[in-house]
């Protein structure tokens, strides 16, 4: 039987392939050079599923996602929490005392700053996690490490130096799960998240009002986030995770009302709530 495949963004041992490997384990991953390219080998039938990073728990919403799903023709079927876990590799032979330099992604390395300091390293910043250890590992010597995951270690013949290096421990990636096709849970299922997108019309108190449905139908907002579209000021487009289905009675009459004040309204997708979301509410505030 053909094994079924998961494209993400990034090199092997990228935290996306982490993520890959974390939700479909024993699904072949394929890594793509962009988030585009990703959505591409889906549509083209290259892959099943895609994981897409959509925000980070320390640097916020992850760039470019937001800009690429509207009109990407794919549906969001799941959602996937990765905790980052990064790692200080360097080839065999390096130290603690020998290296002199950290490379990584920017993101990565303001998250280990702490580390920095504490090694007098020099930071030196590369295109992505992976794509350091995949570096470093080439050019050998004692002097430089990257700072990637433990996975890239691995697939890389790294040395692990020192583990969860990051500066905080509640470093979390959440992911989209993006599939060709629409698959609702069942309209009875527990705990579903619902994400769309809206523009509202260029009136006083559109949104005031859009969101207004949302409240008196008991309809919890889990996320609001706003962006340019087109590079105009005046065009803003709203990106949204409700919990609820879209097929039940309290999320349709929050939709009637939200449809009334905006001139584009799409459902990218309603999905099962990962665990760690439900741990999360269950902690509370």
């Amino acid at each position: 039987m053909t094994s079924k495949i998961i494209a993400f963004q990034g090199l092997q041992g990228a935290y996306s392939d982490l993520a890959c490997r974390a939700a479909y384990p024993g699904w072949d991953t394929l890594p793509c050079p962009s988030f585009e390219a990703a959505m591409v080998a889906l549509r083209e039938g290259r892959c099943d599923l895609a994981m897409l990073p959509c925000e980070n728990s320390l640097a916020g919403r992850v760039p470019d996602i937001h800009r690429l799903l509207p009109d990407s023709g794919l549906f969001v079927i799941g959602e996937h929490f990765q905790r980052v876990e990064h790692c200080l590799l360097a080839p065999k032979g390096a130290t603690l005392a020998t290296l002199k330099r950290a490379h990584s992604h920017p993101v990565a390395l303001g998250q280990v700053l702490r580390l920095l300091k504490d090694m007098k390293l020099q930071a030196v910043i590369e295109a992505d996690t992976a794509g350091a250890a995949h570096l470093i590992a080439e050019r050998g010597g004692v002097e430089d490490a990257a700072i990637a995951s433990e996975l890239a270690a691995e697939i890389y013949g790294l040395e692990v130096l020192k583990r969860n290096v990051e500066d905080e421990e509640h470093n979390t990636t959440r992911f989209y799960v993006m599939s060709r096709e629409r698959l609702y849970p069942p309209v009875s299922a527990p705990d579903t998240v619902t994400t769309f997108v809206f523009r509202v019309r260029s009136v006083p108190a559109a949104l005031y009002k859009a969101l207004g449905g949302f409240a008196t139908n008991g309809v919890n907002m889990t996320k609001l986030e706003s962006y340019m579209v087109g590079g105009r000021f005046s065009a803003t487009q709203f990106l949204c995770d409700v919990d609820g289905h879209p097929d039940s009675p309290a999320l349709q009459h929050a939709f009637e009302e939200l449809a009334f004040f905006t001139k584009e309204f799409r459902i990218l997708g309603a999905y099962p709530a990962h665990p760690y979301r439900l741990e999360q509410a269950a902690s509370g505030d």
